[in-house]
């Protein structure tokens, strides 16, 4: 009987089924990396985890690598892939020494910082906002000449964290005051080596609907495998409640969505694994790259927007790449099988939570396939531009975009987070 292929999973939180589910199908098994606000039992209850390997990556990437060395030298796995945003940079440079397919650490390093991102979209000749890098709090000032309103962002930040949308110059330099803030206080760039720059990068906001794009790349060949809708979002913060898909769009901004995405892979550098780019169509159809993250999107559920809307089975696709070998789709063409949404449940005022209401009434709703409440009664969620997590996620499969946009209204009606009285 054939050895099954065994894959390292680095930070991919247990609560999120997409990617493990994935592996079972597959027939993969998983050693685990579990992350640092994740519990050693849920983590091995996980589908197709076979062992659990603790590294600390935040505070020790250098004894984590050596410890990731020893593991393989004792035993060698397959693969390597990063299943959250931070540990990008460590999987590539994990890649790269044991000699396994992944991200380059260049390309690495690109991707997680939006300022490398700008600087090779313009080198690329593609679509970009105005911006200013600003490299320390004091120089806020440099931004003054772009047009406002403007956005303010962490270099290296994730899940919106941070990003706040100032409309005049007055309120500039309390915006920077305050995505710094965020930057010490999560500590963002800690896992991207031994020196991560961090900063802020101010742009020009772009007004029309924000798009996603779900690729797979496979020795330097990008297949855009879904693009999903994700609304009007106009800032102050930019908290995401929704992704549709597919994306109810013209066949020729469907075609300029993928030029674009395209293109940027090249000018990254990214010829292996799997992205989650972000656009914004300005007017409703020029496609502007807002960011690319080098892993599977939303903790993995952008897999199954994929999956259950073109047939591409995302996640395991990611898998089989990073294990070295072909996609299976590379020789099979998708076919539009429905419509697929996900709500992420408003973390609204923030504070400690007590309840999600109306959850068990989701949970047995037969166009219902996950729900998955990360956070439990008592822990403190905080809300935008500041981040912890969503309360809860719903995945669900409908006979139309039009059905799909009726139920997120539902949704928004009877999913509400109580919080704890503050004394």
């Amino acid at each position: 009987m054939p050895q099954r292929p065994k894959l390292v999973l680095v930070g991919q939180l247990s609560v999120f089924p997409w990617v493990f589910e994935a592996a079972k199908r597959a027939g993969i098994d998983l050693i685990l990396v579990p992350r640092g606000d994740d519990s050693a039992e849920s983590a091995g209850r996980a589908d197709a985890v076979v062992e659990l390997l603790p590294l600390d990556i935040d505070e020790d990437p250098e004894g984590a690598l050596s410890a990731l060395a020893d593991r393989y030298r004792r035993e060698p796995f397959d693969g390597i892939m990063a299943g959250n945003e931070r540990v990008v940079p460590f999987v590539a440079r994990a890649a790269h020494e044991l000699g396994l397919t992944g991200l380059t650490e260049e390309a690495a390093a690109v991707v997680r910082d939006k300022r490398s991102m700008r600087h090779r979209l313009l080198e690329a000749g593609l679509g970009l906002p105005g911006f200013v890098a600003i490299e320390d709090p004091d120089g806020w000032t440099d931004a003054l000449a772009l047009r406002f309103p403007v956005v303010v962002k962490p270099a290296n930040g994730h899940s919106s964290l941070g990003v706040i949308r100032v409309d005049d110059k007055d309120c500039l330099e309390q915006a920077v005051a305050r995505t710094w803030k965020l930057i010490e206080t999560h500590h963002l760039g800690v896992a991207d080596g031994p020196t991560p720059e961090t900063g802020v990068l101010v742009e020009e906001y772009l007004d029309g609907p924000e798009v996603a794009a779900e690729s797979l790349v496979h020795h330097g060949q990008v297949r855009v495998c879904g693009i999903s809708w994700k609304g009007e979002l106009a800032g102050p913060y930019f908290e995401e409640t929704m992704f549709r898909a597919p994306a109810q769009l013209p066949t020729e901004i469907l075609t300029a969505i993928e030029a674009e995405v395209i293109g940027a892979h090249h000018a990254f550098g990214i010829t292996e694994g799997t992205t989650h780019t972000e656009l914004r169509l300005v007017g409703g159809v020029r496609p502007v790259l807002l960011e690319m993250a080098a892993r599977l999107g939303g903790g993995g559920f952008t897999h199954h927007l994929v999956h259950f809307s073109t047939g591409i089975d995302l996640a395991a696709e990611a898998l089989r790449i990073h294990l070295g070998r072909e996609p299976l789709c590379w020789r099979e063409e998708p076919a539009l099988v429905g419509h697929v949404a996900v709500y992420e449940v408003p973390v609204g005022s923030g504070g400690r939570m007590k309840q999600v209401h109306g959850l068990d009434s989701v949970r047995n709703d037969p166009q219902v396939d996950y729900v998955v409440q990360t956070v439990s009664p008592g822990e403190l969620l905080l809300p935008y531009p500041d981040f912890s997590g969503y309360p809860a996620i719903v995945v669900s499969r409908h006979e139309s975009d039009a059905a799909a946009v009726a139920y997120r209204a539902h949704l928004a009606r009877t999913l509400h987070v109580e919080y704890e009285e503050q004394g």
